[in-house]
């Protein structure tokens, strides 16, 4: 399947590297706003927060860029409509831009990709979750959510099935991005995360912890109607840190538990598992182990604890990495049943 990229920021970048050594993919197109192809090719070769890219890409040609698994096309427009799509399969919409769904419906390409939530996309897809509910024949648009909704709706959905949750609080801790500010300055306002005007994220990233609203409960009704905003409350503190995230889990069940009925619940899960989701961790270990983690819903069981009807958990995830790893996970898992 050929592949145009749209964006090559954070998550672009580790969705190209994640697919360029897949044979059953070609990126052949890569489109971003950045006008200057020599800061593209430098920005994925070097890396402040996952290091060097062993194989490098270099400029060859007029606008195309090369290792030794890849050739790719880049080119710098605003809009996808105004790209030429012949003989390009599939998109994946990694600018963060919401883009107008009926613009992307018309595109002549199979299937569109978008890598963040979006409520009028044919399906939003959470592995783990509700996999099985896409249809190639009749899902164009496709959303593969949000990092933190990836990483907390599988943990959700498993302890709502077995003891159906009553309600319950979200806390993520989530690594500070590049919307914000370094230096104290003006409010930020940023169209591609919906942000209208944040005073507190023009205040510096690096030397304060953020308090702030999350969407990834509201992510999660995209998936799971039953998961939403007046079943659980959520917040979110911004980090000075690169990656990798956590969720602090609070819910009040129906049905009461034992710390130990939890743990294995999560254990059997992970044992029987069709995508590297759970992992169960003990170890005393602290977010930057996780770093570049395929697994993203990781229950740490040191901080897991039951009192009557209610279960506390924590999730770690990596926002980046491990997010990209399920958008190509994803388009793996389309491409098998569009085959079958």
């Amino acid at each position: 399947m050929k592949i145009l990229l749209n964006g090559v920021g954070r998550i672009g970048k580790a969705v190209l590297k994640q697919l360029v050594s897949n044979k059953d993919f070609e990126i052949v197109i890569i489109n971003e706003i950045n006008p200057y192809i020599e800061n593209i090719v430098y920005s994925i070769n070097y890396d402040s927060t996952y290091g060097k890219y062993e194989d490098r890409f270099k400029i060859v040609e007029n606008n195309y860029i090369q290792n030794s698994t890849s050739k790719i096309k880049i080119t710098n427009f605003d809009f996808l409509d105004k790209i030429d799509l012949t003989n390009i399969d599939i998109i994946i919409d990694s600018s963060g831009k919401k883009e107008d769904i009926n613009l992307l419906k018309n595109l002549p390409v199979k299937a569109i990709f978008l890598t963040h939530p979006n409520n009028k996309a044919d399906i939003n897809i959470i592995l783990g979750v509700n996999e099985k509910e896409l249809n190639p024949n009749i899902h164009k648009i496709i959303s593969t959510s949000s990092c933190n909704a990836t990483a907390l709706l599988p943990a959700l959905k498993l302890i709502n099935d077995k003891k159906e949750i009553l309600c319950g609080d979200i806390l993520t801790v989530h690594p500070l991005l590049n919307h914000q500010r370094v230096l104290d300055g003006s409010f930020v306002k940023s169209d591609t995360r919906e942000v209208n005007c944040n005073f507190e994220f023009g205040r510096s990233s690096t030397q304060n912890i953020i308090p702030n609203k999350t969407t990834t409960i509201k992510a999660c009704s995209f998936v799971l109607p039953n998961i939403n905003q007046n079943l659980i409350s959520s917040s979110s503190l911004r980090v000075p840190t690169d990656t990798v995230g956590a969720i602090n889990v609070t819910l009040f069940t129906k049905e009461k538990s034992t710390k130990n009925e939890i743990i294995e619940l999560f254990e059997e899960y992970e044992k029987n598992q069709n995508f590297p989701i759970v992992l169960n961790n003990f170890e005393p270990l602290v977010s930057s182990d996780f770093k570049k983690e395929k697994f993203t819903t990781i229950i740490d069981h040191r901080y897991t604890e039951v009192i009557n009807n209610m279960i506390k958990l924590l999730i770690w995830y990596d926002n980046e990495w491990g997010y990209a790893s399920k958008v190509v996970e994803i388009l793996n898992y389309y491409k098998n049943i569009k085959k079958g």
